[in-house]
């Protein structure tokens, strides 16, 4: 395993262990810690609850940790989980690991930068309420603030192009400072509780006690999902790329420590006019400054001012961490997909410091117009990491599997086959209705994961285009589980439809119980009641109709595109097709060309070597055919080129070619000198060798007496030789004797 392999890509390190150690808990731990451990944890599970699923929790995310570890130390590449997808399971497996890693980690950063306005709310009011405003999705978003959360972007996005040491610096320190600002006020307001203060309801009514943890531990990916973006720093450590697995761990441990201590803190006191903490967080969204959020309030309660500013100081770094994690982590990503042509190449350019500065900016510009969508929309985009992390924890499982399988690492094969089964069983726990008693995913965000998906396919289709190689060999498996997702989250989101629509008529029909009369026997009053009811039914079937014949469009369309793909391929495939049967053509005549003499149409010394080299490995498994070895030279091809000129002397050589071919015509005849050539005779030329070699005396003695082209020549067989040189050293000195033999003869 290559456990301290370095790439040399022109990514330059800068990144230390703690900074790493940072860059994880940094990117764990956001905005949602205050709000999420509330009015998600433990309002749905209470206290009890809350901590034995995060703990839960922890255990399962303990397993993808150990494969994240191994993952990095095997394969210490920019692109993280997209990259070691590549290399195990194919480009394939790496564009849909690229595809939902790209969507999880924007969705993070886009929720941290409009987190940006909420506090500056908290803290400086309406500072930044002015300019023009309006209502998007029930949230109201005005110029200043959107300009705010710009400008934090655009600074973020200039730091992080520029420099590495210093994002490095200010991720350690926000990251020590939230924790401990975390875990000081946690431990202080738990040592400080009054005497009737009760941390009940441990559990909430309605549901087992296992059952609510079970709930806080199926959405555990949520929690930690960007602790594994240091993955995509792997090329740009300054420490040996072992020690990942205990800056892994402990950052795991101490995320789960950091939301139990917000979780402890939130229930530690709550206002007077509430009957306990339950009721408050309950009531949380209606409330404003300080009470509106439960860890503030607490803060304040048990420290003052004092506990406020400790907070809030905690909370500008979980922000600030979040930002630049994201952003660095995007553009690795970014970097690495450019870099392999998977996204465009100008991705994969660097800076002359060696940043991805590209990257960056590409992600700083797609990322300006989100503070204009407003927290609500941000907030549906957020609900799919929880399913992205999921996913991406099950192709990393995956991935690890097959590695350690292949490489024989029987504990990280079981420990991919563990992060395989428990992120499918998450999975099913998030997407089917009624497994858990709250919904994973608000109704748009369903949408979302479907455009998501549907631009995966179009993007896809692009990439195909644009590769025309065989680069993707298992795209079908690509368009298989794109178009289940799509289909899949499609039903859901029809039944989430229809169940608001019930829940909606439910709702007007107990007003309409309350504020009309009850007596059926009044035949008119009955009759509007049934008519009421009759309409509320058609509009809970209206909003099924409409909501499914939209989900079949999309699955046509998303039909389509895959036909449209694999048509597509298919046209690909005979162009590939054809243009391989050209190459090889070309190429089977590029090496005719290449064996051939120029001058004589034989072959060459090169085409000589090659029969050599088949000859002699033959001999080496002893089934080697009886073969002998002819060498013929021109005589006085010198004194013709001197005396009469080179044309003379070239019809010279094709002449004296021309009767070696007649004499040896079975055999291939080579020209492997100036005025040198071999024959390598076998089968029926072998046979008459003797034969043909005397008939070639014969013509030299006519050629003597006439004039004409005399050819000296030398036979030697194969007889147990160990290799041709011997045989053709045999030949050659026949040869020599022959041609001294003649020239006695003039």
């Amino acid at each position: 395993m290559a456990l301290e392999k370095k790439q040399t890509t022109g990514l330059k390190t800068g990144f230390s262990s703690l900074g790493m150690w940072a860059f994880s808990i940094g990117t764990s731990i956001g905005w949602g810690s205050f709000i999420v451990t509330c009015n998600t944890y433990l309002q749905k599970s209470g206290l009890m609850g809350t901590v034995f699923g995060l703990l839960l929790g922890m255990a399962v995310i303990m397993v993808i940790t150990w494969n994240l570890q191994y993952m990095i130390r095997t394969s210490p590449d920019a692109g993280g989980i997209y990259s070691f997808e590549k290399k195990v399971n194919g480009k394939d497996f790496g564009f849909i690991a690229f595809w939902f890693v790209l969507l999880t980690y924007l969705a993070v950063l886009w929720a941290n930068i409009t987190s940006v306005p909420l506090f500056a709310r908290f803290f400086l009011g309406d500072t930044f309420r002015f300019g023009f405003s309006y209502t998007i999705f029930g949230y109201q978003v005005y110029l200043g603030e959107a300009l705010l959360s710009i400008a934090a972007v655009v600074l973020i996005g200039v730091l992080c192009a520029n420099s590495r040491r210093v994002p490095n610096a200010l991720m350690i320190v926000a990251a020590l400072a939230f924790t401990a600002g975390f875990i000081a006020c946690a431990v202080i307001a738990t040592l400080n509780h009054e005497n009737t203060f009760s941390y009940t309801p441990l559990y909430l009514e309605g549901s087992s006690a296992f059952r609510q943890i079970v709930r806080i531990a199926a959405i555990s990916p949520w929690a930690f999902i960007g602790f594994e973006n240091i993955s995509h720093f792997s090329e740009e450590y300054t420490f040996p790329v072992k020690r990942v697995r205990r800056i892994l761990i402990w950052s795991v441990v101490l995320t789960t420590v950091l939301y139990l201590a917000v979780s402890a803190l939130s229930v530690s006191a709550y206002p007077s006019e509430y009957a306990s903490w339950l009721d408050y967080i309950r009531d949380m969204s209606n409330l404003d400054g300080i009470k509106a959020v439960p860890a503030f309030y607490a803060a304040n309660h048990y420290l003052g001012q004092t506990g406020v500013t400790v907070l809030m100081c905690a909370l500008f770094g979980v922000i600030l961490t979040s930002l630049i994690g994201n952003m660095l982590a995007l553009s690795r990503l970014l970097f690495a997909a450019g870099r392999d042509g998977d996204a465009p190449r100008v991705l994969g350019s660097l800076s002359g410091r060696g940043i991805p500065k590209a990257a960056v900016y590409i992600t700083v510009a797609i990322s300006v117009f989100i503070p204009f969508l407003g927290r609500t929309a941000i907030g549906w985009i957020v609900d799919v990491t929880t399913l992205g992390a999921t996913l991406i924890y099950c192709l990393v499982s995956h991935a690890v599997y097959r590695h350690a399988k292949q490489n024989s690492k029987k504990t990280e094969k079981y420990t991919g086959i563990a992060g395989i089964v428990l992120m499918i069983i998450f999975l099913v726990l998030l997407l089917v209705p009624g497994l858990l008693p709250f919904h994973a995913m608000e109704t748009e965000s369903y949408v979302l994961f479907i455009v998501w998906s549907v631009l995966g396919l179009a993007y896809f289709r692009w990439l195909l285009r644009k590769n025309a190689s065989h680069g993707y060999e298992q795209r079908i498996l690509v368009w298989i589980l794109l178009l289940v997702l799509v289909l899949f989250a499609s039903m859901m989101w029809v039944s989430r439809s229809t169940e608001d629509a019930a829940n909606k008529a439910v709702q007007q029909i107990y007003e309409y119980h309350e504020s009309h009369s009850a007596d059926d026997s009044i035949e008119e009053v009955r009759e509007d009641r049934i008519a009421f009811l009759n309409e509320q039914a058609k509009q809970v079937s209206s909003t099924n109709t409409l909501y499914t014949v939209v989900s079949l469009g999309l699955f046509v369309v998303v039909i389509s595109m895959m036909l449209n793909n694999y048509r597509d391929t298919q046209k690909l495939g005979k162009r590939l097709t054809e243009a391989e049967k050209e190459a090889a053509e070309s190429k089977r005549i590029a090496e005719i060309k290449a064996n051939i003499d120029a001058l004589t149409g034989v072959k060459n010394r090169r085409a000589y070597l090659n029969t050599e080299e088949q000859l002699n490995s033959q001999i080496a498994e002893n089934c080697c055919m009886e073969f002998a070895i002819v060498i013929a030279d021109v005589n006085d091809l010198k004194a013709a080129n001197d005396n009469f000129g080179h044309k003379v002397g070239d019809e010279v050589l094709r002449n004296a070619c021309k009767t070696l071919c007649n004499t040896f015509s079975h055999s291939p005849v080579f020209r492997i000198g100036g005025d040198e050539f071999a024959v390598v005779a076998q089968g029926s030329d072998y046979d008459n060798i003797d034969e043909l070699t005397e008939s070639l005396i014969s013509y030299n003695k006519n050629a003597l007496r006439e004039g004409g082209v005399v050819i000296a020549c030398g036979m030697s067989k194969f007889e147990n030789d160990s290799c041709v040189a011997s045989v053709f050293e045999r030949a050659d000195r026949n040869m020599y004797e022959n041609k001294n033999s003649l020239k006695s003869q003039i």
